[in-house]
């Protein structure tokens, strides 16, 4: 199932940041930084992945319920797996 390029744009905005947070939190660590700063910056890191990650799940089950794919609708196992795949 694809997830259509409109609300895929606020996820890949999303990921940027987490990919500028995750460069800074290397640059951190090779600088020596203070390990409760680059753990703070970590968990932004992990926490703006999350919220990619659910706007994905979210998205594609919104598609799955207005069936506006081509492709089967996915089971509740694998809407499950994807939530817990996740956590």
């Amino acid at each position: 199932m694809q997830v259509d390029e409109e609300s895929m744009q606020p996820v890949l905005n999303r990921l940027r940041r987490a990919q500028g947070q995750l460069t800074a939190v290397i640059t951190m660590i090779e600088a020596g930084r203070d390990c409760k700063d680059v753990v703070t910056q970590l968990a932004a890191v992990s926490r703006a992945l999350d919220r990619a990650g659910f706007k994905i799940v979210a998205s594609g089950m919104r598609q799955c319920l207005a069936g506006d794919s081509d492709t089967p609708p996915m089971s509740q196992e694998e809407l499950e797996k994807l939530f817990l795949a996740l956590a």
